[in-house]
């Protein structure tokens, strides 16, 4: 028994011969497509997700890189405070 292929949102079934159901898939297909592309926060957030677990498998992979790139990004925010506070007192 042979199993059916699922269709990606996206894409447009094989085998309509209606004109009719043809174009609705088509234009469901086009919308989906559309949707994909202009969903911007979706988007953005699924790539955020991808950076992060790729920093974490760093992070486990390498403790100590993952260590010195914390100190290092503190030392910085650190630094930056500091020019903010004393360029502000003057």
């Amino acid at each position: 028994m042979e199993r059916p292929v699922p269709v990606p949102r996206t894409a447009v079934p094989l085998g309509i011969t209606d004109p009719v159901q043809s174009a609705r898939a088509e234009l469901k297909a086009a919308l989906a497509a559309l949707e994909e592309k202009a969903n911007i926060p979706r988007r953005a957030s699924e790539a955020v997700d991808q950076k992060i677990r790729d920093v974490r498998q760093s992070a486990q992979r390498n403790p100590a890189a993952a260590a010195a790139l914390v100190a290092g990004v503190a030392g910085l925010v650190g630094f930056a405070v500091w020019g903010i506070v004393r360029a502000y007192t003057r």
